[in-house]
């Protein structure tokens, strides 16, 4: 739950959501079947590089989203049947 309790965390789960209108065309990877460069969140989040792997790398490690390697890129987007999975378990909590 603490992946979620971040502000900028949550805007790109969000984004993820619907990739294609959130983000530009990319060269190396088709926004939706790929997910999207790790770069281009930066940008539109604001923030450098670094700190949005950092952001990313916890959403990763809660199952929130998946990444894919291609060239010298990193490509994410959601783990939409880990968020139904988690969903599921936080409302048999309840």
């Amino acid at each position: 739950m603490q992946a979620l309790g971040n502000k900028r965390r949550l805007q790109i789960l969000e984004w993820l959501k619907d990739p294609e209108k959130h983000f530009p065309p990319q060269v190396d990877g088709d926004l939706v079947k790929d997910g999207v460069c790790g770069l281009l969140i930066s940008r539109k989040l604001r923030v450098s590089q670094p700190a949005v792997t950092d952001h990313l790398k916890i959403l990763l490690q809660a199952g929130f989203v998946t990444s894919k390697r291609t060239k010298k890129w990193t490509f994410y987007k959601r783990d939409e049947k880990a968020i139904r999975e988690i969903k599921q378990a936080m409302a048999r909590q309840v």
